[in-house]
């Protein structure tokens, strides 16, 4: 197939926060604002922050006081949030841990017009219950259907485009990429935390990240889709003392719908990655290379089985 043509168009000019966090949301948010402010600085219009950005990645063991970070949406963080990126001028996507009710909480990511509303949610849908990643104690998975009967794999429009916005567990999994894809989605966004468990030998450290990073980018390449994954930095412990603790491992990037690696930080840094999305290349390339034309749909009811026995 010959390579497609790049129209010129309006592009969209995007970044990725990569941070450490602290054990204090003051101090956690205080460096999620400041980066968010540099990046707004040097010209994006979108700004993607990492998952659950304001505190440490508590989900290491199961605390029953944890749940006292939880915020109600609207409340402190995402006002916050909502207030810095009306004064930039920029579309922004945070986390929340987020209190729905008592008893119910999710892992929220929360895309802010600019002007400071609330564009839309998403909830993390796919929950994992790992050693050192217990998230089923702590978060309730997103709805598959709400605001009035909508996909819980439904896209956020704001005025930078239509944001296909997942969470860290949903990167692994293709059906919640092609969702988005299906419903519109210009970019697929994962607001991340993984990382190494410190006592996996550099081989077995290296394959799993490689892993991350080429799944997401086939995400890319299979839905003709630009894709942002931030992903925090630093050695968080384990606060049960029963593991060494988590070396999160960066490595934010950026592609372009061919997989195409557009930005990419390294595994300690804190970084603000920047790339710019033609938005018109998706649509160029659907035009050779037509996946979504081909698909069988016919052939695909065995997919909502759990196992094909």
């Amino acid at each position: 197939m010959t390579r497609p043509d790049n129209p010129t168009g309006t592009v969209l000019k995007v970044a990725a926060v990569q941070q450490g966090c602290s054990d204090d949301k003051a101090t956690s948010l205080a460096t999620s604002e400041r980066l968010v402010r540099k990046a707004a600085a040097e010209g994006a219009q979108l700004v993607v922050l990492q998952e659950l950005h304001a505190t440490l990645y508590f989900c290491q063991t199961e605390d029953t006081s944890v749940f006292e970070l939880a915020e109600p949406i609207p409340g402190p963080t995402s006002t916050t949030l909502g207030v810095l990126a009306a004064e930039l001028g920029i579309v922004l996507v945070g986390s929340i841990f987020e209190r729905r009710m008592n008893g119910v909480y999710h892992n929220t990511a929360v895309v802010f017009e600019r002007d400071g509303s609330i564009a839309g949610l998403y909830r993390k849908m796919h929950i994992p219950d790992d050693p050192g990643f217990y998230e089923k104690f702590y978060f309730t998975p997103g709805d598959a259907h709400f605001n009035a009967g909508g996909s819980g794999f439904t896209p956020i429009d704001t005025s930078v485009g239509r944001l296909g916005v997942l969470v860290c567990w949903d990167q692994w999994y293709p059906e919640a990429a092609r969702l988005m894809a299906l419903a519109g989605a210009e970019v697929l966004i994962y607001p991340t935390a993984i990382g190494w468990d410190i006592t996996d030998d550099p081989a077995e450290q290296a394959r799993q990240l490689e892993a991350w990073v080429t799944v997401q980018r086939g995400h890319a390449v299979a839905n003709n889709l630009p894709v942002i994954a931030p992903n925090r930095i630093g050695t968080e412990p384990d606060p049960s003392g029963q593991s060494d603790g988590i070396r999160f491992w960066g490595n934010s990037f950026i592609a372009g719908p061919q997989g195409e690696f557009l930005a990419r930080a390294d595994d300690h840094s804190e970084t603000v990655l920047h790339a710019t999305i033609d938005r018109h290349r998706s649509e160029s390339i659907r035009r050779i290379w037509p996946y979504f034309r081909d698909r069988r749909i016919d052939a695909y009811g065995d997919i909502l089985k759990r196992v094909r026995d």
